[in-house]
């Protein structure tokens, strides 16, 4: 995995600001930075918080640090599937920069419990405006979202579900280190967008490989390398294209 994508998800302790740093701001020039850094302020977000409300307005921005976010889109029947995950990697709220004044059909919650970065949107976009380089980041980043959202589209359609399983729990992994990170199987079946029954056996199949271990919810990740190899080409497609466009490798 290239080495932006592996600092992107590390969580920086900047000295001059006194705050951590998100991995997405680290593509900043130090100054700029600090600067930006000094007009946020802590978010403790609990799983299943809400961050942007389906045609809601964008009062603000999310840096995650230690939280992961998840963008859906659901039926008129309550049906619910993940457009896109965001963790450290990334924020929450890009798209004031096209004026738009919500995420239409589509809300932002906390998917893993955590913290962030916030920022009221006149703030943000007073820094937008101010800062070329900031401009530039976010831009790059929605280009890549937009490649996201499409990759994921593919994926949902073309990937066999334990491919998918495979997927998804690395970019989990990805954002949340190391540590066991709890997920009902419930819950994923929906980001999934398929039944409980068939994630069940999708994840039997992972466990009894002794790539994960799963209980009540809790999910340790104990071989990454099999994992990735489980996972289908958009991990690494998506993890490229970050290198590529968000980090200008």
């Amino acid at each position: 995995m290239g080495t932006a994508w592996r600092r992107s998800m590390a969580v920086i302790a900047d000295v001059s600001s006194e705050r951590a740093t998100s991995g997405f701001l680290a593509f900043l020039p130090k100054a700029e930075r600090d600067r930006l850094v000094r007009d946020t302020q802590f978010g403790d977000y609990r799983r299943g918080d809400s961050i942007i409300r389906r045609r809601g307005p964008i009062t603000r921005v999310v840096f995650p640090l230690t939280c992961v976010i998840s963008l859906v889109t659901s039926t008129e029947q309550g049906d619910i599937m993940e457009l896109a995950t965001v963790g450290r990697e990334g924020m929450v709220g890009a798209t004031a920069i096209l004026g738009a004044p919500d995420i239409g059909n589509a809300e932002a919650f906390c998917q893993v419990a955590g913290t962030g970065l916030e920022l009221p949107i006149e703030r943000f976009m007073d820094h937008l405006r101010n800062d070329p380089a900031l401009e530039g980041l976010v831009k790059r980043y929605l280009l890549f979202s937009a490649g996201q959202l499409a990759q994921t589209a593919l994926c949902n359609t073309m990937h066999p579900l334990a491919e998918r399983c495979a997927r998804w729990l690395l970019e989990t992994h990805d954002r949340v280190g190391p540590h066991t990170f709890h997920l009902t199987q419930e819950y994923l079946s929906e980001m999934l967008g398929v039944r409980r029954a068939s994630v069940t056996v999708a994840a039997s199949v992972l466990q009894r490989a002794g790539i994960i271990s799963y209980r009540r919810g809790d999910i340790v990740v104990h071989d990454r390398a099999v994992l990735e190899a489980a996972s289908c080409e958009c991990y690494r497609v998506l993890r490229s294209e970050y290198e590529r466009l968000v980090a200008l490798n």
